[in-house]
């Protein structure tokens, strides 16, 4: 199947519209202009549902986690765990490691939240979220993801889950966020990243001493939370 066969035979998305180059094109149905309300309504949407939900940690990972997968397992656990201490649950409101961590949080006794995108390919939110909100946009979805959130979990995943770690640094080394705690789990993933950061980026000057020592790996569910409690607590003050 060509590209434009494939393109005509799925539904086009508010952000695949967004990015689409100015000009005449098959994208552009309406004045540029009025984007602007579209992306407004999804901040003012996710203020209003976001502002009372207490200090919440982030759970990212592959939507492609499979439920027998150690590592689902250890994010249901995790989102227990953060549950129980105090912490609301954020994920991206998909499958997988979200799913996961949706889920530990409903058996815990603070709230699941999912902030799910809308996707070219059929999508859902999926059925553990307390509170859940549908994005079109990829970049309000990110900053709410963030700015209610005082830590992030990240769990095994791809690019976008790279995505997230990397915005976090980069926000943390930048000093727009500060009392940021960071956690990957799965040491074994991990670690060929890591090897590359400090042998590529640290060795070369790119990044100091205090970037490299905000990345923490762990096994063990139990030292995520301690972790967070130990770094912000749960009664800690917005970033």
């Amino acid at each position: 199947m060509s590209s434009n066969k494939k393109k005509s035979a799925t539904r086009l998305t508010e952000d695949e519209k967004l990015l689409a180059p100015p000009g005449p094109n098959e994208f552009n149905d309406s004045p540029e202009s009025w984007r602007v309300f579209r992306v407004m309504s999804e901040f003012v949407q996710g203020f209003d549902e976001l502002a009372n939900i207490g200090p919440a940690i982030t759970i990212f990972g592959s939507a492609r986690t499979k439920k027998s997968d150690p590592d689902y397992k250890a994010a249901v656990k995790t989102g227990k765990l953060l549950s129980n201490a105090g912490f609301s649950v954020i994920t991206g409101g998909g499958p997988g490691i979200m799913e996961a961590g949706n889920k530990g949080a409903q058996q815990g006794k603070s709230e699941s939240i999912g902030l799910d995108i809308e996707l070219p390919f059929e999508t859902h939110i999926n059925p553990y979220c307390d509170i859940s909100l549908e994005f079109r946009y990829f970049f309000s979805r990110k900053t709410m993801l963030v700015k209610y959130a005082r830590g992030y979990v990240i769990f095994p995943g791809g690019f976008g889950t790279l995505d997230e770690l990397f915005e976090s640094l980069t926000l943390i080394q930048c000093g727009k966020i500060h009392n940021f705690p960071v956690v990957l789990y799965n040491k074994a993933y991990w670690k060929g990243l890591i090897s590359w950061i400090k042998s590529t980026m640290h060795k070369g000057g790119k990044i100091s001493d205090c970037d490299l020592e905000r990345l923490v790996l762990t096994d063990d569910p139990e030292e995520i939370v301690e972790h967070m409690l130990n770094e912000v607590g749960p009664n800690c003050h917005p970033h």
